[in-house]
């Protein structure tokens, strides 16, 4: 099954995590980036209430076709209890999204809010069917058992063979912006 992981990260934990998805199921990776970085202090005032809005960024890459996959998976740190608004602005930039798959992970200081249930409403709405739902809050993120079962669900139902270390968190301080949770 070929597989795209689409995600946005700020800190890095997100990145992290992407990473070993894509380690473990050989998928390719996107990374998205909005064309207006936040920095330190605008996370929090402008991306929060952005996120909180469900705003959605201009992104770079500017258009993502998933046309050669079979399954999409989408993930985005939680802002304000929401995806970030790059993460919507990718959802915004998916083309060949009709009959896919989609797995969804967030990561979050403790809570992912509405952030799953909005990424399914929006990818419901791009004709993609959401097989799998995942969060994890900074505690999860060494969680291998957990860990395998995003893994097993990206690879369509296959366990992970032979990969029980936990995901390294990046040394930053933050956690994933604003009001993660």
């Amino acid at each position: 099954m070929r597989t795209i992981i689409v995600y946005h990260s700020h800190s890095g934990r997100t990145r992290v995590l992407a990473e070993r998805v894509r380690d473990a199921s050989g998928g390719d990776l996107a990374e998205v980036r909005p064309q207006t970085p936040y920095g330190l202090i605008s996370v929090y005032s402008r991306g929060a209430r952005r996120a909180g809005n469900g705003e959605v960024d201009a992104t770079e890459p500017a258009v993502i076709d998933v046309s050669a996959y079979d399954r999409v998976v989408i993930g985005t740190p939680v802002w304000a209890g929401r995806p970030t608004p790059a993460i919507n602005g990718a959802v915004a930039a998916l083309q060949g999204t009709r009959g896919k798959s989609a797995v969804l992970f967030a990561t979050c200081a403790y809570s992912p809010g509405e952030t799953l249930p909005v990424l399914r409403a929006a990818l419901a709405a791009r004709g993609v069917d959401v097989v799998g739902e995942f969060s994890f809050t900074r505690k999860e993120l060494g969680d291998a058992a957990k860990l395998a079962t995003l893994v097993g669900a990206v690879r369509g139902g296959e366990p992970e063979q032979g990969s029980s270390a936990p995901v390294a968190e990046p040394s930053s301080a933050l956690d994933h912006g604003p009001a993660a949770g």
